[in-house]
């Protein structure tokens, strides 16, 4: 998949760093922020699915209704960086779009101890 063709619905804890970022490189970005930031994690994939948009995010929350719920999803990225300041949130992000994007739109994604798994 052409790395420009990958949308992304960003969540709130992500951060605004992160969502500029992805917008400065020319990614189609939409920001939970932006839509409703109180918004609950069902909507945000139900969102997600229907603009083939990828969520990324911090809540894992959403292995939870992607494993067990079995609700649909356009990929998630979940980003296990809880102390993280905002810039080393870009810099892994940048790292991971750099290496794997062909590998995760439609998958559950889980980035943590500076490793990524890919899920379908």
């Amino acid at each position: 998949m052409d790395t420009q063709k990958l949308k992304f619905l960003v969540d709130v804890g992500v951060s605004k760093k992160a969502e500029q970022w992805l917008q400065k490189q020319g990614y189609d970005t939409k920001n939970v922020r932006d839509i409703n930031p109180r918004m609950l994690d069902k909507e945000i994939l139900k969102i997600a699915v229907s603009e083939k948009r990828m969520v990324i995010t911090m809540d894992k929350d959403f292995g939870e209704l992607v494993y067990n719920s079995k609700l649909p999803h356009g990929g998630v990225l979940l980003l296990r960086l809880e102390e993280a300041r905002a810039e080393e949130k870009v810099e892994i992000i940048e790292k991971i779009l750099e290496k794997y994007s062909d590998k995760l739109f439609n998958n559950f994604c889980v980035f943590k101890d500076g490793r990524l798994r890919v899920r379908k």
